[in-house]
């Protein structure tokens, strides 16, 4: 009787399917030192490719259209032209693109009007580490990122981001989400090293995040920093 010969892919055991390419991305910010920040970041993992830099919205457009990237990874307030009109003119030139918008503070109202005219993701600058890679690949993978999660359903994201701009939106005087939760931490009584530990960073850091914070309430002492954040519901007090 006759065998039949086995594949390759079957005898071998050493067989693997291709590899995917890396997921090639252009990074348009106008701060260098996010740009080199950000590509130190992304070419510590192989499956990721840094392709081009831009440092203004019209820079971003001219890459975008000559590199074709997969992902572009676009600062919302660029100089020459912002980041929501840079992707206006991206999606009507190179509608294949995956638009990724970095921001350190976004309003709800303006994470609808990214997402309806192309944009696929929002990631804020203080989550970077944490969430940047992720955003990529998801929105590679043909989902979108909000909120700091994968989503799939933009209808119905859309329709829960709607309904949060119906209720008017608290006044938070610039803080970023980082700085939130460091008055957070104030009101109930942390210190700086606590405030470290809870949040993995250095004190020098948390030092820093108050002195922003200080600066942007117009307070100058951690009493009276927490007095203002009750006083203008900074944070949920718990019974």
């Amino acid at each position: 009787m006759t065998q039949q010969a086995k594949s390759p892919r079957a005898s071998s055991p050493r067989y693997r399917s291709p590899a995917a390419p890396p997921i090639r991305i252009l990074m348009a910010d106008d701060h260098p030192v996010v740009r080199i920040g950000v590509r130190n970041m992304l070419q510590a993992d192989e499956n990721l490719d840094v392709v081009g830099e831009a440092g203004d919205g019209d820079e971003a457009i001219t890459q975008t259209l000559e590199l074709l990237p997969d992902v572009l990874l676009l600062d919302l307030h660029m100089p020459r032209l912002p980041g929501l009109e840079a992707t206006r003119s991206i999606m009507s030139g190179s509608p294949t693109v995956k638009i990724i918008l970095l921001t350190s503070t976004i309003s709800t109202q303006q994470i609808i009007e990214a997402l309806q005219i192309g944009a696929r993701g929002i990631v804020l600058k203080d989550a970077l580490t944490e969430h940047l890679t992720s955003a990529i690949r998801a929105v590679a993978s043909g989902d979108y990122w909000i909120g700091g999660r994968r989503v799939v359903n933009l209808v119905g994201a859309l329709h829960e981001l709607m309904q949060q701009a119906a209720v008017p939106e608290r006044k938070t005087f610039g803080l970023t989400p980082r700085e939130m939760e460091v008055v957070g931490c104030i009101v109930e009584g942390c210190s700086n090293r606590d405030i470290a530990r809870q949040f993995s960073l250095s004190e020098e850091t948390v030092k820093r995040h108050l002195s922003n914070i200080f600066d942007k309430t117009g307070v100058s002492t951690r009493l009276e920093l927490a007095m203002f954040a009750i006083a203008h519901q900074l944070v949920a007090l718990q019974n």
